[in-house]
Order: C-alpha cells, then structure tokens, then sequence
C-alpha cells in the first residue's frame, strides 16, 4: 500500500515524482457521505496518510551549494537547535501512542506518522550538517505517562506551529531570503506536516466519537487542558520576543523576524491561511480540516489593517 519510510529511493526516481504528486492529491475510494467517527472514517483518515507518504530519504537528499551570503542567512538562523528536538520529542510521544492502538490500520498509519516526525528530525540534522551548523547536545527525550496526553499534546501543538510554517515558509520563498533550489529541496517535509495535521484532527473527531456519552466531556476537558497548557506556552514565548537568541530559539514559528522577513502581522497572517487553505485543498473534502487556529486567526484578523501595498 506504501512505502516504508526506511526504504531506500532515488530522489530523481519516477517513484519519488509520483509519490510527491500523490502526497497533495488523495481521494477516499469509497463513494458517498463517511460518518464522522464510524470505521469507513477512521480507514479514510487512516489510508489517507498512508497512501500520501512520500519516500524520500533523507542522505540522499539534493543540499544545493549556497552562495556566502544565502549561507550565512541560513546558518545565522536561531532555530536548528529547538527544531531539531521538537522533531524528536514528536517522534517519541507519537510512537509512544502507536503501541497502544490494536486496530492494525490505525496502528500502521500511526507507526507511519511517528516515523516520518523521526525522518524530520534526520531531514533537519542532515541540512545543519551539510551547511557546517553545530548543534547543541541534545536533550534526552521523555513521554508522557498518560500517551494519550502526550499524543495529542504533540498533534495540537502541531497544528498551531504548521499554521504559522507555512506562511513563513511561503513568506521566505517570496523574498528569496531561501534560494529555489533549498526550497525545493525542503518543500516535502513542509506539505507533510499538512498532512500530519489533517490526519490528526481527524482522529481527534473519530476519537471522541468512539467514548460513551458519558465520558464524551471528560475527553473534551482533556482537550480543553491541552490547549491551556499550549496556550500559556505560546505566551511565554510571544513574552520572550526580543530577548536573549536563546529566548528567541523558542520563537521561529511566532515571528517573521525569524527567517529575516519583515512584514505586518496582517500581511503574514493572510499569506498563512492562504497557504493553510492551499496545502490542504487537494485531499479529500470528506475529511475534517484543522479549523480551530484558521478560525482563531481570522477572528484577530479583522481588528487588523489591511497591509499596505507593494
């Protein structure tokens, strides 16, 4: 059905160029409305990811040779450090989770998500040491007690940071401040975030719905602390803003600033839901969409001015 992540492909391969078309494009081969929590919903979240995977090996990925300046932009960046250990806390906490799921559809496509988080992690260490940036040691990673938590903790957290990387991403591709052939380069792990978030808040939806009445509002206040908990994370690091470049370290999904771009918080904001809109319009409709930063956002979006023109 697809292929593993530890396989070994070609980047120039026929294989890689469809799977990177399929990676944006995905329609459920069962026809009609699917029921948001029955089985056909949780096979079409499921094979969605597992059909989309796109594989790409990280040490045979194409570093294009910068010139002085692209590379000291590149390098002077604060963020490899923090980057690098949030894919490999994501990585544990999700596989963490996988050894609880029994279902062996569900099981795979998780196995599937925790592994591509971990080839994130390889993907981000290999550019760091193509361009000669030294990292610190990292940390030990640790779970959670309850996986649950740490599962959804992590999947949360995602679906605020993809919002915003996609913007900043688009943003940076814009001014040039990454060159084309880097963009390229990085291009799949960014649209398979798209693809972690819609799978997430899919199973988010399927998942509640598989809870007794009873218990429905305890998943909810469950939920409901996750984002308190992210929330004044969030804080913290808009606080740090301006601080200390290890202050800053924890920011570079809040602020422009982070890859040397300088535009209004309206200006980014209407380039990341036009991206968010855009990486996820070619899967299928039936499937939920991540909606509750998108709404957050255009509710702030309209006390705000329109960016001036260019």
């Amino acid at each position: 059905m697809s292929s593993s992540p530890a396989e070994t492909v070609p980047l120039d391969s026929p294989k890689v160029a469809a799977a990177d078309h399929t990676a944006r494009h995905w329609t459920f081969d069962v026809p009609g409305p699917v029921r948001i929590g029955s089985r056909e919903h949780m096979q079409m979240f499921a094979r969605m990811l597992l059909e989309t995977h796109n594989p790409y090996k990280p040490r045979v990925l194409d570093w294009p040779k910068l010139d002085p300046e692209a590379h000291a932009r590149l390098t002077g960046l604060p963020i490899w450090d923090i980057a690098v250990q949030t894919e490999g806390r994501a990585s544990l906490r999700v596989l963490d989770y996988a050894r609880t799921i029994t279902d062996p559809l569900l099981n795979e496509a998780m196995v599937m998500d925790g592994n591509e988080e971990a080839r994130h992690k390889k993907v981000l260490s290999n550019l760091v040491e193509a361009y000669g940036v030294v990292l610190e040691p990292e940390p030990e990673y640790t779970g959670f007690r309850d996986v649950e938590w740490g599962w959804m903790r992590t999947g949360y957290s995602e679906c605020i940071d993809s919002f915003f990387a996609f913007g900043l991403f688009e943003a940076a591709r814009r001014s040039g401040f990454f060159p084309p052939d880097l963009v390229g380069t990085f291009e799949p792990v960014i649209q398979e975030e798209a693809r972690h978030i819609l799978f997430f808040a899919n199973w988010i939806a399927w998942r509640r719905r598989q809870e007794p009445w009873w218990r429905r509002p305890w998943f909810r206040l469950k939920t409901t602390a996750i984002w308190a908990v992210l929330g004044w994370e969030r804080f913290v690091m808009a606080r740090s803003l301006g601080g200390s470049a290890q202050q800053q370290q924890t920011n570079f999904t809040a602020s422009s600033e982070s890859i040397g771009v300088s535009m209004s918080a309206a200006a980014l904001i209407d380039i990341c839901l036009a991206e968010n809109t855009r990486r996820m319009a070619g899967y299928d409709p039936r499937l939920l969409r991540p909606n509750t930063v998108p709404f957050l956002i255009r509710i702030a979006r309209r006390f705000m001015r329109a960016p001036a023109a260019a």
